[in-house]
């Protein structure tokens, strides 16, 4: 039923939002260098890595490490409200229509994120596909912890269903919650 939802809601965003994020994608290129979607190596369900798919929020060259670790200079100024509005994560429908995501669970991490994908692996997290928005983000916890992150997924492994997933998306979309990781200052 889940990943039902999951199709027909992103295949739903995709049709309906496909105008939007055309729009974004020619601002964010003529914004600054670059270009509109950014790509990036993510771990999901099963440890599998894949490709997951955002608009470009930062500027080209900028780190490939954790949000958290990178400092504000390397974010746009239209990046600052794409972040904010969430609108820079339209391209993971793509990644939730083909299989790779959900739109809720734990958000994917890099690769290089060893000690939060062990910890995941320990709690069975990495048996789910990683979501756009999940419980962790809503409650503000980020990446940056990554035994109490790991431990709240797993909390959110344990007790999904459909209702809970549209609680959460309910609050991320109206409640401004499901900021993600921070940025440094």
């Amino acid at each position: 039923m889940k990943r039902l939802f999951d199709c027909l809601a992103a295949l739903f965003g995709l049709i309906v939002l496909g105008p939007v994020l055309l729009v974004l994608i020619l601002v964010i290129r003529r914004d600054s260098p670059g270009p509109g979607i950014f790509s990036q190596d993510r771990v999901g369900r099963n440890g599998c890595v894949f490709r997951c798919h955002k608009l470009r929020s930062m500027a080209t060259g900028a780190p490939n490490v954790p949000t958290h670790e990178v400092t504000q200079s390397y974010i746009t100024g239209l990046g600052r409200v794409l972040r904010r509005t969430k609108l820079d994560e339209l391209p993971q429908l793509w990644n939730v229509l083909v299989g790779d995501m959900s739109l809720v669970g734990p958000r994917p991490s890099l690769p290089s994120q060893t000690e939060l994908i062990a910890e995941r692996s320990k709690r069975g997290v990495l048996k789910v596909r990683p979501g756009i928005t999940g419980l962790s983000q809503i409650e503000g916890i980020d990446m940056s912890d990554p035994v109490r992150l790991a431990e709240r997924d797993a909390d959110y492994v344990r007790t999904q269903s459909l209702l809970g997933d549209l609680r959460i998306i309910v609050r991320t979309a109206l409640g401004g919650e499901g900021r993600g990781d921070r940025v440094r200052f």
